[in-house]
Parts: structure tokens; C-alpha cells; sequence
């Protein structure tokens, strides 16, 4: 039987961009989505059309919130590349800068190969299943991976930050 989208529509829309506003925090956005995930979802026949709308809503989001994070780390490398142009000599800025990125490096040196690789595979734009195919972990597994290797890289950061903040400080009770 067919599905009757204009009853899901009409069920459904309201719940959907108030979900979606909760992803995105934007109310155009969360009903800009909700309608693309109509659109995508009138060619479909599934058993649960209220079901499917928001899974596919649900994936739109994530993927909004993929590529505002990649435009931001886009943003935000252009603004360091502007920062690190020829101008005035700023030697202590360039220091603490190359101290931070050594600091970054020898964190990601301290990760197993296997969430390095997760984490710069992820880093460079990979979804889930290409990052799967290339380090032979199941697809399910790739979240969790990339969760606790951004905990570790993140605690051997900090670590190692701490560390420079307190070189000759006495360590005993």
C-alpha cells in the first residue's frame, strides 16, 4: 500500500523541525531540513513513514554538522595561515604557536596506530565507511574508535601542556 505523505506530512512536520531545531539550533535551518527530508522520502514505500522521515532528517543533520565543522576548521586554518604571514616579528606569539604544535604532535605520536590513523583519516574528510574500508574496522565500530582516540589525544595533550606550564615546580605532596 501506498504511503500517504501528505498525511505525514501534515502528522508529523511540526515534531520533525522542532527535533531537527534541537540538532541544528537554527529554526530556518531545522525547517529547510525537515522539508528536504520529505523530499527525499517520497520515492520511498517504508513500513514506517514517520520512522524513516526522521532517520533520514536525523542523517541530514549529522551531515549539516559534518560540513559546519569542516567549514569551520577551514575557517579556522585560514585565519592561523593569515596570523602566521610575514608582518611585524612577534617572536614570543611564534614560540608559544610552535611550542602548541609540538605539543599536538608529540600527543598524537603517544595514540595506538590504529586511532592515529582513525582520527587524521577522519581529520582529513572520510565518512564512517571509507574510514572502515581503509583500517579493516567495522563501520559500528568507527564512532567509538574515534571517540575514545579524541579522549586519549586530548588527555595527552592536556598532559603534556601541564607539563611545560609546570617544568621546575616540586611535584612531592
Amino acid at each position: 500500500m501506498a504511503v500517504d505523505w501528505a498525511r505525514v506530512y501534515t502528522s508529523c512536520f511540526p515534531d520533525l523541525v522542532r527535533y531537527l531545531y534541537r540538532k541544528v539550533w537554527d529554526a530556518d535551518r531545522a525547517r529547510d531540513l525537515a522539508q528536504e527530508a520529505f523530499a527525499r522520502s517520497l520515492d520511498r514505500d517504508p513500513e514506517d513513514p514517520r520512522s524513516w522521515v526522521f532517520t533520514v532528517a536525523a542523517n541530514l543533520a549529522r551531515d549539516e554538522a559534518r560540513t559546519e565543522i569542516r567549514r569551520r576548521r577551514h575557517l579556522a586554518l585560514v585565519k592561523v595561515e593569515k596570523e602566521t604571514e610575514p608582518g611585524p616579528p612577534d617572536a614570543l606569539g611564534a614560540l608559544e604557536r610552535k611550542e602548541a604544535a609540538e605539543r599536538a604532535r608529540a600527543a598524537l605520536e603517544r595514540l595506538s596506530e590504529r586511532d592515529r590513523e582513525v582520527l587524521l583519516l577522519w581529520d582529513a574528510g572520510l565518512g564512517y565507511r571509507e574510514i572502515a574500508d581503509r583500517t579493516g574496522l567495522s563501520v559500528g565500530a568507527i564512532g567509538t574508535t574515534l571517540a575514545r582516540a579524541r579522549k586519549r589525544l586530548v588527555e595527552a595533550y592536556e598532559a603534556a601542556e601541564s607539563a611545560a606550564r609546570t617544568p621546575g615546580k616540586n611535584r612531592e605532596g
